[in-house]
């Protein structure tokens, strides 16, 4: 079963925007389809994705998405995968969807939602957004792998992706060991 945000909201972490109940619900229910989309779109591009594509390790990125807990290599250690919702306050927030934020003393990662992601009508954004960021809860920091890997997995369920061209040129991934599919 999904971890509840009320689970993050009772642990404290980070300023979270003030919303009533009912916003907390509907923001819950965004949450919950962009994972359920995410895992959809991953379950049916596994079985061509090959043991570490683009190196991420398969087993722990789906661990992570579909459990919310994985074995990291890096770390060496189960870690849960947690989300929060933060505030328009938020610096970071002015740029992304949402952003990942190690706490290996606590043995999580935690994704951080920013209110980009629950923009109405962003359905794909929310699913991408979710694809995108479980690379960096698995495999690091590196932009341009977690946009390839999103874009393929894309790519291998329904034969295209998200458009990523501005962000991927952005990134100056064209100079990465990185591509997008063709």
């Amino acid at each position: 079963m999904l971890r509840s945000l009320i689970l993050v909201l009772a642990l404290g972490l980070g300023a979270l925007w003030p919303a009533s109940a009912q916003a907390q619900a509907q923001q819950q229910r965004m949450l919950d389809r962009a994972l359920n989309g995410a895992v959809h779109t991953f379950e049916q591009a596994m079985g061509t994705l090959e043991a570490a594509a683009i190196g991420v390790d398969i087993p722990a990125y789906s661990d992570a998405l579909k459990r919310h807990r994985f074995y990291s290599s890096r770390w060496d250690m189960e870690l849960d995968v947690n989300f929060a919702i933060r505030s328009a306050e938020d610096q970071r927030c002015e740029r992304f969807a949402a952003y990942v934020m190690p706490a290996i003393d606590s043995g999580a990662v935690n994704v951080m939602l920013c209110p980009k992601f629950f923009s109405a009508g962003a359905d794909a954004l929310r699913e991408t957004t979710i694809l995108h960021e479980m690379v960096h809860v698995v495999a690091g920091t590196d932009e341009c792998q977690a946009m390839a890997f999103t874009a393929q997995v894309q790519f291998i369920a329904s034969g295209r992706f998200q458009a990523v061209a501005h962000y991927w040129d952005k990134n100056r991934c064209a100079r990465s060991a990185f591509s997008l599919p063709h």
